[in-house]
């Protein structure tokens, strides 16, 4: 719970496509930073610690790990050692590969998006935005880059750990 989730263009062209009702309650959360092209769910304080908007201690997040912004989606729990599988070495490069690649086209949107004068933080203009938001992701994606189409689409892995709790199992 110690992180604040950010919404990117392509995580709202996600949304868009799958659950766009998502995204007015994201941006009607209470303690959001709404940037021309982002949207940050600031974390609160909670005692020692901060907590995450969209996470519970009885559940962990609310969000379906599909709709999920690119940090959570993706996290795996460091403690595994899944990148030390020789067996998925080709997945650890897609992965390091798909991070710097949605940078790339968040980065190349954004402009495209400031270049047309569209902001998310004009909350009148937010229908357009997006509607823009989906023609620049579609021309953008229309060539996606060779490494989306060396790794199988779906793939399979059981991975055995010993699991141990406190220090020695590393988050």
């Amino acid at each position: 719970g110690h992180y604040s989730p950010m919404f990117y263009p392509g995580d709202f062209v996600y949304l868009l496509k799958r659950r766009p009702e998502l995204i007015d309650s994201i941006l009607g959360l209470d303690n959001v930073t709404i940037l021309d092209s982002s949207v940050t769910v600031n974390k609160t304080i909670d005692g020692d610690s901060y907590h995450c908007s969209f996470h519970r201690t009885e559940g962990g997040c609310l969000l379906e790990q599909d709709e999920r912004e690119s940090i959570c989606r993706h996290f795996v729990c460091p403690g595994i050692n899944w990148e030390s599988e020789p067996a998925l070495a080709h997945w650890k490069t897609f992965f390091d590969q798909l991070f710097e690649y949605e940078i790339e086209i968040n980065n190349r949107i954004a402009e495209i998006m400031r270049q047309k004068g569209f902001s998310l933080r004009d909350a009148t203009g937010r229908r357009e935005y997006f509607a823009q938001l989906l023609l620049a992701f579609a021309e953008i994606d229309a060539n996606p880059p060779d490494f989306m189409r060396e790794c199988p689409a779906d793939e399979t892995a059981v991975i055995n750990r010993p699991i141990t709790y406190g220090k020695d199992w590393p988050l």
